[in-house]
């Protein structure tokens, strides 16, 4: 299986190689880089290394190799500059070990401009510096991604309220292609796993690392499945594994294709997402004016807006009209193959993360889990 290192193992090498050129350590061009829950730590290649400000702050240089072809990251250059400030024993307690500072081409939350970075990177920073930060100090960690705004462009970021860059997200320190037949083989053996240890036989799809983090803060007391875009095929596998209801979880931008019968949702391979929501605002009898305005719309979240405005009671009944075209388009996927009493839910969230249009049979299990866990 073709697979590399993801975004926060680079940005941790980088950060590791800057302090320890801080801290006048001989240079190497790897740094071993300690992974959460992983006894052997793995091999991360450094560019270079200097010094900068009158030694006062140290620079370091990675270019990231996640080993997927199709990858915005392949390649992205990463200079991280490390500093270390000395603290007065009066606010010793008050700051954080590690400081990080977002600087050009790093996305940051429109509403607080704080880095977008994952639980995951963080915990990645500080089993990994931690141990060398001096006594009485605290490090700073000022993060570049020199194309970083440029390459955001082609992502959904800003959809999220992300700016100026791209995020430092990921849960997991490997990469694997998301459309690759490796990484469908994979999920499948997880899903074998849940199905073995999952006496209620309900579970939960998720649709990239945005769902996966919303789906987590929530709770849920079923199994949660992150299935990248091999959603179709997933879908019949969990069928044959007799498995009751399944509760797809994404970003509604994303899941409309299966509204259009499109089951792996790589962009690569297919989009059609505005003629999808132009076919089922007919179908809502949408007026004319605004079908013509979706027709010319960029993107999906912009003929939400355009909706939106124009009426917000209508665009919830759109958009719940299509969370129920998926349960139903999902089903007939299913039938096309198989005989199956597998219960297909949807949940579609907008750009803050919120979940905001649920299916029918979605609605039903969401109340299900809410008496659940009451």
């Amino acid at each position: 299986m073709k697979k590399g290192f993801s975004l926060p193992v680079w940005v941790t090498a980088s950060a590791k190689s800057a302090v320890k050129k801080l801290l006048c350590h001989k240079f190497e061009d790897y740094e071993y880089i300690k992974i959460p829950d992983k006894k052997s730590p793995i091999k991360v290649k450094i560019h270079s290394t200097g010094l900068l400000n009158d030694k006062s702050q140290a620079l370091a240089i990675t270019f990231v190799d996640s080993g997927l072809d199709l990858d915005l990251t392949q390649n992205l250059e990463i200079w991280t500059i490390a500093s270390l400030i000395k603290l007065n024993k009066s606010n010793n307690s008050s700051y954080k070990s590690i400081d990080i500072i977002p600087g050009e081409g790093v996305g940051v939350h429109y509403k607080t401009a704080k880095i977008c970075i994952s639980n995951f990177a963080l915990t990645m920073l500080e089993i990994n510096l931690l141990n060398l930060i001096p006594n009485g100090f605290q490090l700073r960690l000022q993060i570049i991604l020199p194309k970083g705004e440029f390459l955001a462009e082609r992502t959904s970021n800003k959809a999220f309220g992300i700016v100026d860059g791209l995020s430092i997200i990921g849960t997991t320190a490997e990469t694997h292609i998301s459309s690759s037949p490796e990484q469908l083989d994979s999920t499948k053996a997880y899903l074998d796993e849940v199905v073995l240890n999952n006496p209620n036989n309900n579970v939960v799809f998720v649709i990239g690392e945005n769902g996966l983090d919303l789906v987590r803060s929530l709770n849920l007391p079923f199994p949660v499945i992150k299935v990248g875009n091999w959603i179709g095929p997933l879908l019949l596998y969990a069928a044959t594994k007799n498995l009751k209801k399944i509760l797809i979880i994404g970003y509604h931008g994303k899941l409309i294709k299966l509204a259009g019968g499109i089951f792996n949702t790589h962009n690569h391979l297919a989009d059609a997402r505005i003629e999808i929501l132009v076919y089922q605002a007919i179908k809502q009898k949408t007026p004319l004016c605004i079908i013509d305005k979706f027709s010319e719309s960029k993107t999906v979240e912009e003929a939400l807006h355009i909706i939106e405005m124009y009426d917000l009671p209508f665009a919830n009944n759109l958009w719940n009209a299509i969370a129920n075209q998926i349960e139903l388009r999902s089903l007939e996927y299913l039938k096309r193959y198989l005989d199956s009493d597998l219960i297909i839910g949807t949940a579609l969230f907008d750009k803050s993360r919120k979940i905001r249009w649920i299916g029918s049979n979605g609605r039903c299990m969401l109340s299900d889990i809410s008496s659940l866990k009451s």
